[in-house]
């Protein structure tokens, strides 16, 4: 925090002040290796059931196969981040291939199937060959007589992650495995094992376990892994259960609870901008990084490939600038200008950039609004979350915490000038902050505690637009389509994006991963976005007919009411007088036209018209004709303006 000159004085941190947690927004890249263990039990083929929701598949071949769909997923999400599989407890060991490199006898039982790097097609086929056609021609499943020492299994992570992702941010080991003590009694290896886990955590790696569990036992972490996993005690305060364990033959699908608990361990955001100055008032400005949670996914194009040879090649491609007579322009002799009453007028790149200059890149707190003014149509582009850094500004994350706190109280907005990058266009936002995730007031539980910066239009942006008013619905009509609502509600009445792909998006992919892997096209894909039909209709299928049938009466009301406001519509091209200024006549037995009673409810002169006169009018227009004349009129008169 920058007040006054002390920019590096940092006050005492009161007790029970609530701060915010920057550890999931980090910017950094992602670097995944799979330890999963093979051993008897792990290899072990669960017993024959007749349940259809019973497991098929050993462990072993359950987390191979979470692990070939966490790299599928990984090439179409992040395809930057690395990714490798260690087997341990094998028979046979290897480390590297290279010539001169390092061979699988340093780290005895180990097995590095994949190397740590960005997966490739090959990479895939040959883990699809063993996950889901059985192939294992170098017979790396077998287990070996004797278990795998833990240190020389971390270890060889420790290898792997310092030789291939030395400089990544983020670095994970996962490992699978259904043995809570491998090493049994030997104190002398638990202590090795717990030295080299040390070592791990010491370079920035982060050890996550995802243990199995067989026929009822329970995985004991206690036993040894208590010393490997250094837990997250405060991320697990909201969760009973720990580590989540995937239990195996219970019917519950051993995978996708692997799957579940692998997914839930996402890797970091990357930032959308990082120690931008948040100027709150002069003389006080902290650091913040924004990021961009809610954005749009669509395909992306890396390359451009050439397929005029045997075999496809990437492009190369080059720019070259010509002139009419296909002269190469040299670069110096390219000048930037604008059109101005039909002349050019020529501008220095240093001009250029200064006719767009309109400050540094800045969020600059302007005022405060309450929020009830911040209407539903000022968002014109997605919102940023932004988050206080310490890296230049020591103390920004207690002035932010403050500011974040005090917006929530009071129920106000802060309204910024902000500048995101150098040339950026500037824009007003306002600063809005949300709720925890675990408050039962937040509107969007599934995303984080913080600020917002709401894009906020110009006034050259806001359109006036007349939108004529739709019909406004019954109660009737209302009131059964709220029990319908109701008992369609989503699990805890939230909608997560999360939970749903988008479904072109990951048929293009779907496409992309069968030409790679030479495999046939896909006829269909699972869209998790089409409604189910079959629980929507034993949920609310009685209630739909009853409210259908209801839906086309009114409607028939409706429709004859717009009828007879047509054919008023015709009387008047007709000719009739809208000055008319003396009272209807009664008609024989009450019949009026439709535009003689408009013309007297503009006129005023419906009143002069005597009891009998208007229940015989009521009644040719199927109204009810009981009451005293102030009530008859008053019926007549809202007819009058709601078919007319």
């Amino acid at each position: 925090m920058a007040w006054g000159d002390d920019d590096d004085k940092r006050p005492d941190m009161d007790e029970g002040e609530e701060e915010l947690d920057e550890a999931d927004y980090k910017t950094q890249k992602d670097a995944v290796l799979f330890a999963i263990d093979v051993s008897p039990s792990m290899l072990q083929q669960p017993a024959a059931t007749e349940s259809k929701k019973a497991d098929k598949d050993s462990a072993i071949a359950a987390a191979l196969k979470c692990a070939y769909q966490f790299m599928q997923q990984r090439i179409i999400a992040q395809p930057k981040d690395m990714m490798g599989i260690l087997l341990f407890g094998t028979e046979k060991s290897r480390f590297r291939d290279e010539t001169g490199g390092r061979s699988g006898s340093g780290y005895p039982h180990c097995y590095l199937f994949t190397h740590l790097d960005v997966p490739t097609a090959e990479d895939v086929k040959s883990l699809r060959a063993l996950v889901e056609e059985g192939e294992d021609p170098d017979e790396v499943l077998v287990p070996a007589k004797e278990p795998a020492s833990m240190a020389n299994v971390l270890f060889c992570a420790n290898q792997v992650f310092t030789t291939n992702a030395a400089n990544f941010g983020s670095r994970r080991l996962f490992i699978i495995t259904d043995n809570d003590s491998p090493h049994g009694k030997d104190k002398a290896a638990n202590s090795s094992a717990a030295v080299r886990a040390k070592d791990l955590y010491d370079l920035g790696v982060v050890i996550e376990l995802f243990p199995i569990s067989h026929g009822g036992q329970t995985f004991d972490m206690s036993k040894f892994y208590d010393d490997i996993v250094y837990r997250d005690l405060a991320a697990e305060a909201d969760s009973p259960e720990g580590v989540k364990t995937s239990k195996s033959g219970d019917g519950i699908s051993l995978l996708n609870s692997l799957i579940s608990n692998i997914n839930s361990k996402q890797a970091p955001k990357r930032a959308y901008f990082s120690n931008l100055h948040f100027e709150l008032a002069p003389n006080l400005t902290i650091s913040v990084k924004g990021y961009l949670p809610l954005h749009r996914q669509q395909p992306a194009r890396t390359c451009y490939v050439w397929l005029g040879g045997e075999q496809a090649q990437l492009a190369q491609s080059e720019t070259i600038k010509v002139d009419s007579t296909t002269r190469t322009v040299d670069k110096s002799e390219v000048k930037k200008a604008y059109k101005f009453g039909g002349e050019y007028i020529h501008f220095k790149p240093e001009e250029a950039a200064s006719l767009k200059n309109f400050g540094g890149k800045v969020l600059r707190l302007i005022g405060f609004k309450p929020r009830s003014l911040l209407p539903m149509w000022a968002s014109v582009k997605k919102s940023t979350f932004i988050f206080p850094s310490e890296e230049q500004y020591v103390g920004s994350t207690r002035v932010f915490s403050a500011l974040w706190q005090k917006l929530l109280e009071a129920d106000k907005v802060g309204i910024a000038w902000f500048v995101a990058r150098e040339n950026a266009n500037p824009v007003m936002v306002a600063i809005i902050p949300s709720r925890a995730m675990d408050d039962e007031s937040s509107e969007t539980p599934y995303l984080p505690a913080g600020l917002w910066l709401y894009p906020l239009p110009f006034a050259d942006d806001v359109r006036t637009v007349d939108l004529a008013m739709p019909p406004r619905t019954p109660d009737e009509l209302t009131d059964k389509m709220r029990t319908i609502v109701q008992n369609l509600h989503l699990p805890k009445a939230m909608y997560n994006p999360l939970k749903y792909p988008n479904p072109s998006l990951q048929w293009h992919y779907k496409v992309l991963q069968a030409m790679a892997l030479d495999e046939d096209t896909p006829e269909k894909l699972d869209d998790a976005t089409i409604p189910k039909y079959r629980q929507i209709d034993k949920r609310v299928g009685g209630y739909l007919a009853e409210w259908k049938e209801l839906l086309a009466e009114k409607a028939s009301a409706v429709m004859k009411s717009r009828a007879l406001k047509r054919e008023a519509e015709d009387d008047q091209g007709e000719g009739v007088s809208k000055r008319t200024k003396a009272a209807p006549k009664r008609a024989d037995k009450g019949q009026l036209s439709n535009a003689q009673l408009k013309a007297a409810l503009e006129q005023d002169t419906l009143k002069k018209m005597t009891v009998a006169e208007l229940k015989d009018v009521l009644a040719s227009k199927g109204i009810s004709a009981v009451g005293k004349k102030a009530e008859l009129l008053e019926r007549l008169e809202q007819w009058i303006e709601e078919t007319m």
